[in-house]
């Protein structure tokens, strides 16, 4: 859903990017309640893997493809305000490095597949895990439904904002409907790889996985034939934290393969956006990108002839920028472990 230049005016493309920089300051300040010096390079690897599973396109109707817009992956394993900085970091290296979403519609991509995507699903998740039992497998559940609902709502966002700013003249309501019911299969999609990944992470860490916090039952004893909580444990010492690095070499490694070696296999037909845009359109005043001419535009390396390799390089090159970029933001903005505990990381992040 990478929206590229000329889909949308001057003023709007403006005002979009002024509302991505609030929601990103914003996430820079939320994130320090989220991230620690243990999970600052987690939420590096969450954008590495973002960055990488947006490479595997996946055929989702006749002549269209989808793939992740991973904002509710990113809220659910790091938390939602990180979750916008991974989105953004993610989109920021694939606009100037691969030429894949307009610069000038960095803002536009940014609000509508960053913001609403984690907020969305933010919102859908939490809200599910109020009713359902504190069970992982109820984590899984509410990850499905955040992941499924995030994506058509980030196509009416980005029909919302066509509405205002749009240049070409087509009618909203065929734009909506389109949009909308293309994204639902594509959100079907997302929800798919969203809880897989999410099971797996709670199957061999759950403590690593944020949206899982805190869901665990008391335990209940019996005094006098009434049950009653039992005391809370004492914290772990630190000493006894587990490390985080066979998880971070784990999941840098499949990320490499995916964007390495995998996505050589992933369809090449439009996506939902390119499909709606070229069928009702809204792509007559499409720009060429600014970064048309970088030596890895179109997620291929120049001047290398063999298909398969320009692209994993590219892949690899891609995963490699991300994780060290985002890495260094998140341990940049992390709570540092002498800082005082502050409010809980759940609040919505706000543009």
């Amino acid at each position: 859903m990478h929206v590229p230049d000329g889909f949308i005016n001057a003023p709007v493309s403006v005002a979009a990017g002024v509302a991505a920089a609030a929601a990103v300051a914003v996430s820079l300040r939320g994130a320090r309640r989220e991230l620690d010096e243990r999970t600052a390079p987690l939420a590096g690897l969450v954008a590495a893997f973002i960055f990488a599973v947006q490479m595997l396109n996946f055929p989702v109707a006749a002549g269209t493809s989808g793939h992740l817009l991973g904002g509710a992956l990113a809220a659910i394993l790091v938390g939602p305000y990180t979750g916008v900085l991974c989105v953004s970091v993610v989109l920021l290296m694939q606009g100037i490095l691969f030429a894949d979403g307009g610069l000038t519609a960095l803002g536009v991509n940014i609000t509508v597949m960053g913001v609403v995507t984690v907020v969305t699903a933010h919102l859908v998740f939490r809200g599910l895990l109020g009713v359902l039992p504190r069970t992982r497998r109820s984590v899984t559940v509410a990850a499905f439904a955040a992941a499924l609902l995030s994506v058509p709502a980030a196509a009416a966002a980005f029909t919302a904002v066509y509405a205002v700013g749009g240049t070409t003249d087509v009618p909203l309501g065929k734009v909506l409907t389109a949009m909308v019911g293309v994204h639902v299969l594509i959100g079907i999609g997302e929800a798919l790889i969203t809880t897989a990944t999410v099971g797996a992470v709670i199957a061999v860490r759950p403590d690593l996985v944020h949206g899982a916090r805190g869901l665990a039952a008391p335990l209940k004893l019996r005094v006098d034939g009434a049950l009653v909580d039992a005391p809370a444990a004492a914290p772990a010492p630190a000493a006894a934290v587990r490390s985080t690095r066979k998880v971070w070499a784990t999941g840098l490694v499949t990320a490499l393969v995916l964007a390495g070696f995998v996505s050589f296999y992933a369809s090449a037909d439009p996506d939902g956006l390119e499909k709606v845009a070229a069928d009702k359109g809204i792509d007559e005043k499409v720009e060429e990108h600014a970064a048309a001419g970088s030596p890895l535009a179109d997620y291929g390396v120049k001047d290398v002839e063999d298909a398969r390799l320009s692209g994993g390089l590219a892949g690899v090159i891609g995963v490699g920028v991300t994780v060290v970029a985002g890495t260094g933001i998140f341990w940049a903005v992390r709570r540092r472990t002498t800082d005082a505990p502050t409010a809980t990381s759940t609040a919505t992040p706000v543009a």
